[in-house]
């Protein structure tokens, strides 16, 4: 599998040299580095912002920072990312990675709850990107469909969960559960258009009808 990653990022669009750099201080000073988008993600989701073009995107969980700065890599002028992060441990971090790349103005990083902070809130977004606690997945999605514009898109990641989603042995596993609902619960949900993208850790699609 580390062979066929190795070949893809080979053939797609190199990876911005601001973006290695915090990939690879991600991994060097984060206990849990392999949480940060990467390469292939991170093309991906520049990409679909340019189709895409949101005015607007919010993004639950920006961890140190590398999702929300390749999807600021390709907003148009004046489109802004509100990005949120519960653990404030990470804030100074995060904050200075954001601060000093190349989009430091179409990212604006929150530390809280945004199931709180944004539970009233009147703003509305084009394009959401769920990466959060994964045992509140599905309280993210209603929140999500309440702050999203007319035909506006969501992303979900991590929904194939290393393949723990069909793995009996995380029948109890609490993020594993919270995945699973989330998974079936969209699965369910005619009010959406939905796909799974098998990459990496699986990334959830979904377009309000």
């Amino acid at each position: 599998m580390q062979d066929l990653t190795a070949y893809i990022e080979q053939h797609i669009d190199s990876e911005h040299p601001y973006l290695y750099r915090l990939w690879r201080a991600t991994n060097l000073y984060q206990v849990r580095g392999h949480m940060a988008s990467g390469h292939l993600q991170g093309v991906l989701l520049r990409m679909l912002v340019e189709m895409i073009r949101p005015r607007r995107v919010l993004e639950i969980g920006t961890y140190t920072g590398y999702s929300a700065l390749s999807m600021a890599s390709g907003l148009d002028d004046g489109a802004l990312i509100d990005t949120y992060e519960i653990n404030d441990e990470l804030e100074d971090f995060t904050r200075r990675n954001i601060e000093e790349s190349p989009w430091a103005d179409k990212v604006r990083l929150h530390i809280g709850d945004v199931l709180q902070e944004l539970k009233d809130s009147p703003l509305g977004y084009d394009l959401i990107f769920i990466d959060g606690n994964k045992r509140q997945y599905c309280e993210y999605y209603a929140l999500a469909l309440n702050l999203l514009n007319p035909r506006g898109y969501i992303l979900a990641d991590n929904t194939l969960w290393d393949g723990h989603i069909i793995d009996p042995a995380y029948d109890r596993d609490t993020q594993t559960l919270g995945i699973r609902r989330f998974n079936e619960e969209i699965a369910l949900d005619k009010r959406v258009e939905k796909v799974i993208i098998p990459m990496r850790d699986g990334l959830t699609l979904i377009r309000v009808k």
